[in-house]
């Protein structure tokens, strides 16, 4: 590569050595780095991500927001993109991302979202979402956020939360300038609806985020999400 890629990939894991390469195969075109910061993965994660010429970071703790800004300490590229392994990016999701940031006014943004999975359920969240997008400029982590550098710098990146971190960091990017919403949408698993099905999780989920956004703090619902996924898998639980 000359000079230093316009894109930096970030990817927190744990576990994900059957979700990476997929994921992985998608991101292409534009100049770009791949950084895949592991946290104590227990499978064939890190073999995966250094045979496809990842920057292979390792970090301590299962924590998304502490993985990501480690990622992005380590990111060369002007644009910040932190990606799920298991959500999927559209076919020239970069170029497109380089012409929205270019735009003087936009600081970051996400895409829309689909799911990989015929629930109507999840239909309609999905397209609720979108409303979301469009009415606050609010995204969720399996919508591939992305953020100018500097402005991830000057907003501190991630704050250090054990849940809703993405939620949090875009309505401080909402409120720092103006964030756009990319089509095609990206494709994310619906593996963390399996256990208790799409309306019961999505109506707990909306549950924990009123509670979220009333006040509440981040560490006491992140322990009534582990006792309402008990006895998940740590694999699980990080999805």
């Amino acid at each position: 590569m000359n000079g230093p890629p316009q894109i930096s990939v970030v990817i927190p894991v744990a576990n994900e050595a059957s979700a990476l390469p997929q994921c992985l195969e998608r991101i292409s075109g534009a100049p770009n780095e791949v950084l895949v910061i592991d946290a104590a993965s227990e499978d064939a994660t890190q073999g995966v991500a250094t045979a496809a010429g990842c920057r292979l970071l390792l970090c301590r703790e299962r924590h998304r927001a502490r993985q990501m800004n480690l990622g992005a300490a380590e990111a060369r590229g002007r644009i910040l993109l932190f990606l799920h392994a298991d959500t999927l990016l559209p076919r020239g999701a970069l170029v497109k991302m380089i012409a929205a940031i270019d735009r003087s006014d936009v600081v970051g943004g996400a895409f829309s979202r689909r799911y990989r999975s015929r629930s109507p359920t999840l239909a309609i969240t999905s397209r609720l979402a979108a409303l979301r997008n469009r009415l606050f400029g609010w995204y969720l982590g399996d919508q591939a956020i992305f953020v100018r550098r500097n402005v991830f710098a000057e907003l501190g990146g991630y704050r250090d939360i054990p849940i809703f971190e993405d939620l949090d960091f875009s309505r401080r990017l909402s409120a720092a300038g103006k964030t756009v919403t990319l089509t095609p949408p990206v494709y994310s698993s619906a593996r963390r609806f399996a256990r208790l099905g799409p309306l019961r999780t999505t109506w707990e989920d909306l549950i924990l985020t009123g509670r979220y956004l009333s006040g509440e703090n981040p560490n006491d619902l992140c322990q009534a999400r582990a006792e309402r996924l008990r006895p998940l898998s740590t694999y699980e639980r990080f999805s």
